[in-house]
């Protein structure tokens, strides 16, 4: 009896049917084929049954054809020979972690690659085109991958001492240099409510306000807020949309700095930042039910989770990495 399992070949599927037909037993089949019992009867069996093109009987040619293409298949989905890893993956999911997250801090865990994010989308568009919509648990839920955009008017010319993005020092285009922030609102489809986020775009750390409405004035009090605890180290520079909310920017003691007209993705950090925190508040969420506790626990969830662009550390990590060295620096 063979002492390692490998997989079964065209001409002993061949003697299988053969012997079969001429009535020997499965044991005996298995001992000319130096095979197990188990591995006879589960060919049989498996490879034998009717199905919707197939009327059943075992058909040696057919049962190696359909043997290949399920090989094929299984290794297309790590997860689905992995029951601990796709658990992992699942429950990483369910906490908000996008797949390409979730493979980073395995790889950083384990010193290798443990499965790559390209096979966990693979695998969670498989199992939602079988009707178990494993897409509900990426952060944006979508149900195809790609991007949607659109485009929407601007008030620019209302904002008085606007400066253009063009005017923003380049060092903080590259992202090599801390203390450039971005800001803007999270709207909901409930009239009048929204969230304020403030986005630094090195470490990609991010804080939450809910005003009470959009005013300038309520704007400029709580980027205020939100800002004074940081060093005015970490303070460099401040970048908006052209909303007019943001019209008291010039009150906030920061250089400000405002995107170009039916340009959102100049400030691709809040965007994206906005984006992830739709798994936690999607558009249809009624903020009077949301408690100042439950945004606060939301910040510290996003501000916990590994981020590729960070070598999978945290944005909490990485910003206050940059605390310490400014502490030192000061």
């Amino acid at each position: 009896m063979g002492t390692k399992y490998e997989q079964l070949s065209l001409e002993e599927r061949v003697e299988i049917y053969r012997l079969h037909a001429g009535g020997k037993s499965l044991g005996s089949i298995g001992r000319t084929l130096g095979r197990s019992k188990g591995t006879i009867s589960r060919e049989l069996k498996r490879n034998a049954r009717p199905t919707c093109g197939w009327r059943g009987g075992y058909d040696p040619v057919r049962a190696d054809r359909v043997a290949k293409v399920r090989r094929k298949r299984d290794k297309r989905f790590k997860l689905a020979r992995q029951p601990d890893l796709r658990d992992r993956v699942r429950d990483s999911l369910a906490m908000g972690m996008s797949p390409e997250q979730i493979a980073g801090r395995l790889t950083l865990e384990h010193g290798r690659t443990v499965i790559s994010h390209e096979s966990i989308y693979r695998y969670i568009y498989h199992r939602t085109a079988n009707k178990d919509h494993w897409h509900r648990l990426l952060p944006r839920r979508k149900s195809r991958r790609g991007k949607l955009g659109v485009r929407g008017g601007s008030p620019a010319s209302f904002i008085r001492h606007r400066r253009s993005i063009a005017e923003r020092p380049e060092e903080a285009a590259d992202r090599q240099t801390p203390g450039h922030w971005e800001a803007d609102y999270m709207l909901f489809s409930r009239s009048g409510q929204s969230l304020l986020v403030l986005h630094e775009r090195q470490s990609r750390f991010t804080l939450i306000a809910n005003p009470p409405d959009r005013t300038a004035a309520s704007t400029k009090q709580h980027l205020a807020r939100l800002l004074d605890p940081i060093s005015q180290n970490l303070r460099k520079s401040l970048t908006f949309d052209n909303g007019t909310e943001f019209a008291l920017h010039y009150q906030l003691g920061i250089k400000t700095f405002f995107c170009d007209t039916h340009s959102p993705w100049q400030k691709g950090g809040i965007e994206n930042a906005i984006g992830r925190l739709r798994r936690t508040f999607p558009r249809k969420t009624d903020l009077d039910l949301v408690s100042q506790d439950q945004i606060r626990q939301a910040t510290i969830a996003f501000n916990h989770t590994p981020r590729k662009c960070l070598d999978f550390k945290t944005p909490a990590e990485a910003f206050s990495a940059l605390q310490s060295t400014v502490a030192l620096q000061t």
